[in-house]
């Protein structure tokens, strides 16, 4: 079946080479649409009911949220999302909106031939699991049965999916599941990501062969393979019940990687983690990078990540910690102007790609320790070369302490090998602030993050930013803000559920 494609950019450029790019392909299209604004979109939208949808997020406007949501939610079409930043929070969106893809500019013509291969199959598996005239089954099991809910079957049958990493090997893997010599197998379901079989209740050794057909893939294929079986006997539970607890199983390769078959007999569930960074972890971080002490950071990530333990956290919340560790490098980087050079600005890109769509954690730590060390060297490089600013490496050490309530002038000046006149002449030069100006900044903006995201009492609040007296605290941040220090945060609290209620 031929779909509709409804693409919505600002850039008319972008909206012409994408669909160009589109009607060059292989891929089966109906109509496509073109909207240059998201009224636009809206109005296209409810009007044609796309069944693909390929759209800037930026071009979505935070009073608009709620409406984007809602049509997504509701018609449920194939997502596909791209943005011109490579940020946390067009990474949290992405997650959030369960899109198939997002896609950093500028983009290749090859990743967005993959992303609409991509969508392609995602579109096709759709179609196929909709319309019981084409569902295909095997005996008295269909398709139908796998995905909608129906009253519990009267024959017990046991489940088990097989799934590369890479959806190009799946065609393969089917044929090859097809002419394996299961005993007791009642049918073979392949999906767009995987393929899933039934074996028969009289199968007594599931795990045996489903470990025997992995030991002949491999002796076959480099691609890896994971194996989930639901191993549950229990009758009340229907058929699209278990698999659905069956593909949630499956997301636990995320922690223990491919090449393993793993055996469940109970649901699987999620613990909750918080997906930022503390305040006290964001300048554990900064003191790290400052410091440029990979084993520590090295620590820090296995500790976080590879150390966990059932029940795992939930694998999306992972991501979107793992983008606001990034957003601190990204930082780190500008510091020593490295995202001015081309090739760690590809490597950054690539790393953000890595932390949404990689499929096994592990893989994702061992990029980000490595990428450090790049950015590493080159902020030793700059170093070296003398082309880092002393302002900035003096307003980096300022961040890095200004907790301390008896950092001077002088302090800084020293760390930077100036003398402090004239880094308080170059300092006023670039930034059009003393040094007194810059400092008080630094630790008003660290007052207001404590203010939004702790409970913590003014008094604290004060001491952690480098104020040994709360009044004199809540004059300055009075002076600075316009506000009071209460009035802030009961303001900004607010203002935080308005738009978490608007998204």
């Amino acid at each position: 079946m031929d779909g509709k494609w409804l693409i919505a950019d600002r850039d008319l450029n972008e909206r012409e080479g994408l669909k160009w790019l589109l009607k060059s392909s292989a891929i089966p299209v109906a109509n496509i649409f073109l909207a240059g604004d998201f009224q636009e979109f809206v109005v296209l939208f409810e009007r044609e009911s796309p069944d693909v949808v390929l759209l800037e997020l930026d071009m979505v406007g935070r009073n608009d949220w709620l409406t984007f949501r809602d049509l997504m939610q509701i018609y449920s079409p194939v997502l596909l999302l791209t943005s011109a930043e490579a940020t946390f929070e067009k990474a949290r969106l992405a997650i959030d909106m369960q899109a198939l893809d997002l896609m950093i500019k500028p983009f290749s013509t090859a990743k967005v031939k993959s992303a609409y291969q991509k969508a392609s199959r995602e579109l096709q598996s759709k179609n196929s699991f909709s319309g019981t005239n084409i569902l295909n089954s095997y005996k008295d099991v269909s398709y139908e049965a796998l995905f909608m809910e129906q009253a519990c079957e009267k024959e017990y049958f046991q489940l088990a999916a097989f799934q590369t990493e890479t959806s190009d090997a799946l065609p393969t893997l089917q044929t090859f599941l097809t002419e394996f010599p299961f005993k007791n197998l009642h049918g073979v379901f392949p999906l767009s990501d995987l393929v899933l079989l039934l074996f028969t209740d009289q199968c007594l050794n599931t795990k045996e062969q489903c470990q025997k057909a992995m030991r002949r893939w491999e002796e076959e294929f480099t691609e890896p393979l994971a194996i989930v079986i639901h191993s549950g006997r229990s009758s009340m539970i229907s058929l699209n019940q278990k698999y659905l607890q069956t593909r949630k199983m499956l997301e636990l390769t995320y922690y223990k990687g491919y090449r393993q078959v793993l055996e469940f007999d109970t649901i699987l569930e999620w613990s909750h983690i918080d997906p930022f960074l503390t305040p006290p972890e964001q300048r554990t971080w900064v003191d790290m990078l400052t410091n440029m002490d990979i084993e520590k950071i090295k620590k820090w990530l296995y500790d976080e990540f590879l150390q966990s333990q059932v029940p795992y956290p939930d694998p999306g919340l992972v991501r979107i910690r793992l983008t606001s560790i990034l957003a601190q490098i990204r930082r780190y980087m500008k510091t020593y102007n490295l995202d001015e050079n081309p090739h760690f600005e590809r490597e950054y890109r690539y790393i953000f790609n890595s932390i949404l769509y990689d499929a096994v954690l592990y893989r994702t730590v061992q990029n980000l320790i490595l990428f450090s060390q790049k950015i590493f060297h080159g902020a030793e490089s700059n170093i070296r070369n003398f082309k880092q600013d002393p302002i900035e490496r003096g307003i980096a050490y300022m961040e890095a302490n200004f907790t301390n309530s008896e950092l001077r002038l002088e302090d800084v000046a020293y760390y930077v090998d100036r003398n402090p006149s004239y880094f308080s002449h170059l300092l006023v030069t670039k930034t059009g602030s003393s040094f007194t100006d810059v400092l008080t900044g630094i630790r008003m903006k660290e007052a207001k993050r404590l203010l939004t995201e702790s409970n913590k009492p003014i008094k604290e609040i004060a001491e952690l930013t480098g104020y040994q007296n709360a009044n004199y605290f809540s004059r300055i941040f009075k002076e600075f803000i316009g506000m009071s220090p209460r009035e802030f945060r009961s303001q900004k609290v607010d203002m935080v559920k308005n738009e978490m209620d608007s998204i």
